[in-house]
């Protein structure tokens, strides 16, 4: 009876053992085999060094087979629908087959699923004709836009793009004339209401309530804070002022000159993402002290993410 019972508790133990040993075999498995965050051409020193590390240990960019990162190299629109699909999970707008809807994107491209999520999510889309235009470097205003137009950054900003009159609004006015007399008639309204802006003042020992200030429109925005605002597409200037208001901007290596219309590099763009991530607050801000920090565009009135 004993020998029976030490072999029934020696058979019941064995189960016990084998999911302890699978259990712990994934998380060795795991340790083993880390991602790569440190690339041959990415030294400690390069400007966009810590964005490259942050993003690659939470597997959202990856290098190449070489151990290289080629971070001055220019993002292909369907390289970024494949980061925007590892870095945001946003609810779907619409709904696609597949990304080989598009003319120009065939069954099976690598890129296939990227870019039906970055369509559905509303990041990217195609063009007129259907395309897709998958290996045309994006600029850096069009990857603004992009996350704009999945994230919704623009809900605070005022649409208003400019103050001064456009050359058809110009020509649309027309002189108004006021005859004499009505002008005399008018006169009695018009005093008493110029009279009653001093009535406004105070009485002593009160207290003037600070009047609210409103938002400030995009291109009053943009225009402090580039010296080439002038080269953002008019369309664009909304996206733009509203990834700057919430320190999404990365200007390298002058952080005043945002060059819109050029291609955008592979750590250019990282560095956007980046800083995406941590305005929603999905991940920690970089330290004070990180040399990376000063080309980040911070809007004087938004202490968010300071560092």
């Amino acid at each position: 009876m004993t020998s029976f019972l030490r072999l029934f508790s020696l058979a019941m133990s064995l189960p016990t053992l084998c999911l302890g040993v699978n259990a712990v075999v994934p998380l060795l498995s795991h340790a083993q085999t880390p991602t790569q965050t440190v690339f041959s051409d990415v030294q400690p020193n390069y400007w966009a060094q810590p964005f490259i590390q942050r993003l690659a240990q939470r597997n959202i960019v990856a290098g190449y087979p070489d151990g290289t990162f080629r971070p001055e190299q220019a993002v292909q629109r369907d390289e970024l629908a494949a980061i925007i699909r590892k870095a945001f999970n946003q609810p779907p707008v619409q709904q696609i087959e597949s990304g080989s809807v598009y003319e120009d994107v065939s069954e099976g491209y690598w890129a296939e699923r990227p870019i039906e999520s970055a369509a559905q999510q509303g990041f990217m889309s195609g063009d007129s004709s259907g395309n897709f235009r998958p290996n045309q470097p994006v600029t850096k205003v069009e990857a603004i836009t992009a996350l704009n137009k999945g994230l919704n950054l623009t809900s605070d900003i005022p649409v208003a793009a400019s103050t001064k009159p456009t050359t058809q609004q110009l020509a649309r006015r027309k002189p108004v004339f006021v005859p004499i007399a009505i002008t005399s008639l008018m006169q009695h309204l018009l005093i008493p209401r110029a009279e009653a802006v001093p009535a406004s003042v105070t009485a002593p020992g009160t207290t003037t309530p600070q009047a609210t200030q409103p938002d400030r429109s995009a291109s009053a925005i943009v225009n402090d804070y580039y010296t080439d605002a002038s080269s953002i597409p008019q369309n664009a200037i909304p996206d733009v002022a509203a990834a700057t208001k919430q320190n999404i901007v990365v200007n390298y290596p002058n952080p005043k000159v945002l060059n819109p219309n050029q291609p955008a590099s592979r750590a250019e763009i990282t560095a956007l993402i980046h800083q995406t991530l941590v305005s929603q607050g999905r991940i920690e801000p970089l330290p004070k002290d990180s040399p990376a920090t000063q080309y980040i565009i911070r809007t004087s009135g938004n202490n968010q993410n300071t560092q």
